[in-house]
């Protein structure tokens, strides 16, 4: 095992956090509890199985030479997991907005059926419109010419 904190502290350290980070994505991706998208769920799979393998790598199998330090990889996990809690949260307060109401169908007391003139009828009633006085039309006039 490559892992001696007294030797060399900062690959120890690095070794952990990716160990951490790997499980830490792959309990996110296995969680159906947090509505994310399958896509989303792949994707923190992916980068839990990349993060805890070479985690794993460097504390079993790797004998010493060169190895990649990249500390900017560890703000993908947090992102992750910003949006893994964002999501569960957003779920949470879905579950708890008010329902639409929708009326029964059938059964219960009958419908009546709506009276476009009933908010007007409360209104005072205008005597009969305006009609003009009844003359007869003007005749046709035959064409000229």
């Amino acid at each position: 095992m490559n892992l001696d904190f007294s030797n060399s502290p900062g690959f120890s350290t690095y070794v952990i956090l990716l160990l951490i980070s790997g499980i830490a994505m792959l309990v996110i991706a296995a969680l159906n509890s947090s509505g994310q998208t399958v896509g989303w769920r792949i994707f923190n799979a992916v980068v839990g199985v990349a993060f805890l393998g070479y985690g794993v790598y460097l504390a079993f199998i790797f004998t010493g030479g060169t190895y990649f330090i990249v500390f900017k990889a560890f703000i993908l996990p947090v992102v992750l997991l910003v949006n893994f809690l964002r999501s569960r949260k957003s779920r949470s307060t879905d579950a708890a907005a008010p329902q639409m109401y929708i009326p029964p169908q059938g059964g219960g007391a009958p419908q009546q059926p709506y009276d476009a003139a009933a908010p007007y009828a409360s209104l005072p009633q205008a005597a009969a419109p305006y009609q003009p006085y009844d003359a007869a039309p003007p005749p046709p006039q035959a064409p000229q010419g």
